[in-house]
């Protein structure tokens, strides 16, 4: 019997979908998020090149550690700034993606 109520509860469409311009302030917080987004970008900017030079001095001097936390800080800005770069897309995919779940 339970698992009969738990099917229904599972099939239940409660009939939210995204509507433009439902909340007042949308275009403020459209703003909001790009700049924070901008931000973003731009530290990751400065971390790479910060991680790029630490790398560059640590295999200059023989500083093997300093070489790897470069090399490791040059890959992970690399990585946030091609996220936050393809912010817009993934969300829209994930989005569409679940649109396509009944």
């Amino acid at each position: 019997m339970k698992l009969i109520e738990h099917a229904r509860n599972l099939a239940y469409n409660p009939g939210v979908t995204p509507k433009q311009g439902g909340l007042p302030g949308l275009d403020v917080l459209k703003n909001v998020m790009g700049s924070l987004n901008l931000f973003g970008i731009i530290a990751a900017v400065g971390a790479l090149v910060i991680s790029v030079a630490i790398w560059a001095w640590g295999h200059h001097s023989g500083g093997h550690q300093a070489e790897a936390n470069g090399k490791k800080g040059t890959a992970i800005a690399a990585g946030c700034a091609l996220l936050m770069g393809a912010a817009n897309g993934i969300v829209a995919f994930c989005s569409a993606m679940g649109t396509q779940v009944h």
